[in-house]
């Protein structure tokens, strides 16, 4: 019984022809381009940030206007207020830019002075564990204004947003060591 000579045997590999090609780069150019459909949605972030920029400012007004006649309490549930606005503003930002650099464009703000140090070393990881530091401030902000509040407020409410802030603060451990394992295999 006689073995063939795989040595002299030659396979042949599919080259596609020139039409084929051009198709595929075509899609591969659109499928890359479809990442501008999401330029809108950061567009419309900003203008949900510059309404809560206006909602800091007409609560900020409103303050003003009547801190003669405002109990210290109010008055600190009002400061608590703006903080949460402030803290929801910087979130929103944080998305907007971490995500518009990650997935849409890269900024061109090299020499810029003002660039953010963070925009340097930011990726998809990075970005959900900022928002999940952010949201942790937040929740944050919100138990203290039930604590301060809490002759107001319903107990089994403010278990709930215990719960609830106990939990964000569960899943931001549990992201960063996911992303820590992540850039652990990476180095290897």
């Amino acid at each position: 019984m006689s073995h063939p000579d795989h040595s002299t045997h030659t396979t042949k590999q599919h080259v596609p022809s020139p039409i084929v090609s051009r198709i595929e780069h075509v899609f591969e150019t659109i499928v890359f381009a479809s990442r501008w459909i999401q330029a809108p949605l950061y567009g419309g972030l900003i203008v949900a940030e510059l309404l809560y920029a206006y909602k800091f400012l007409v609560e900020l007004w409103e303050m003003v206007r009547h801190i003669n006649q405002q109990e210290e309490t109010i008055f600190m549930l009002g400061i608590l207020g703006l903080i949460d606005v402030t803290m929801v503003a910087n979130l929103l930002t944080m998305v907007i830019i971490g995500g518009y650099a990650t997935f849409v464009s890269k900024l061109d703000l090299e020499g810029h002075p003002d660039r953010p140090d963070w925009l340097t070393h930011i990726d998809p990881g990075t970005i959900k564990i900022k928002l999940a530091a952010s949201l942790i401030g937040i929740s944050s902000i919100h138990l203290l204004k039930s604590f301060v509040n809490i002759a107001n407020e319903d107990l089994e409410q403010i278990k709930w947003k215990i719960f609830i802030h106990l939990t964000f603060i569960g899943s931001a451990i549990l992201l960063a060591w996911t992303d820590k394992i992540m850039q652990k295999d990476r180095k290897h």
